[in-house]
């Protein structure tokens, strides 16, 4: 059996949106387009821009970007959104997923794999290059809001908001288990303090 080739994990940016259409547009505007969770599409949709359009902007805008794609054979067939949690509106009034501290963290709403390509360690691939890029950039942690589904069957679609497990391998800690859900799950806030890395 041949080894599976690990995926590349490049920034996302305005000169790759074709990759992100790809990836994200299979709703057409209607679609997430990654910014349920952030919470400034509603306002955006309020001046007549789309969700596209919206996360066409903050690819525009940054750094850092607001997702990381994955490609396997030079294909996209990944992506994680992401945010600082003390920039982005929906984290910062969630009564759901209280906020740990006021640290200005990295993080990370949702993954999106391609059909075909799932099971073959894309989001763990997109997990670690979210780390290493928060680690370049002097970031002070990595925060995220999976699931345990316990070795339970899920529905991969609910899976979005990654799976415990995979956090667990990449070195994060639990800190608590929140009111939001998915899947019928609790979601739990875990974290990857970076900052003691660098004192």
């Amino acid at each position: 059996m041949p080894e599976l080739l690990a995926p590349e994990i490049i920034l996302a940016s305005v000169e790759r949106w074709a990759d992100v259409c790809e990836l994200l547009g299979g709703d057409g505007d209607l679609g997430c387009w990654c910014q349920a969770w952030r919470g400034r599409d509603a306002a955006a949709r309020a001046t007549g821009e789309t969700r596209p359009e919206t996360l066409r902007r903050q690819l525009e805008g940054g750094p850092p970007s607001p997702g990381y794609l994955a490609y396997l054979e030079g294909r996209p067939v990944g992506w994680a959104g992401v945010g600082i949690r003390t920039e982005t509106p929906r984290l910062l009034r969630s009564r759901t997923i209280p906020a740990v501290d006021d640290s200005a963290v990295r993080s990370i709403g949702c993954f999106r794999v391609r059909p075909g390509f799932r099971r073959r360690g894309v989001a763990s691939a997109l997990l670690h290059g979210v780390v290493e890029a928060a680690r370049r950039a002097d970031a002070p942690g990595v925060e995220a809001y999976p699931i345990d589904p316990a070795g339970r069957r899920i529905d991969v679609g609910l899976a979005f908001v990654g799976i415990a497990a995979m956090f667990d391998s990449e070195g994060f800690q639990r800190v608590r288990e929140t009111a939001a859900r998915s899947a019928g799950l609790p979601r739990i806030l875990v974290r990857l303090d970076l900052k003691a890395r660098h004192e």
